[in-house]
């Protein structure tokens, strides 16, 4: 299986794989900030996949979970 592009870990750090590497763009507070460092990274209506698995993970505590781990 095949590792999702967009990682969300706990704590919120938001990573992307863009051309066979991985880049970490932020910290996130809310699924808006992830979205608009989805944005910045390139990808059209990253809104849409924030709930695709086959896109997203979310690690290390539960998806649109924003609080201090």
């Amino acid at each position: 299986m095949t590792p999702a592009p967009i990682v969300i870990f706990g704590g919120r750090r938001v990573t992307a794989q863009c051309d066979g590497r991985v880049q970490i763009l932020e910290l996130a507070h809310s699924d808006h900030d992830v979205i608009v460092f989805l944005e910045a990274a390139g990808l059209d209506d990253p809104e849409r996949i924030l709930d695709s698995p086959d896109s997203v993970e979310w690690r290390g505590g539960r998806a649109h979970r924003y609080e201090a781990a």
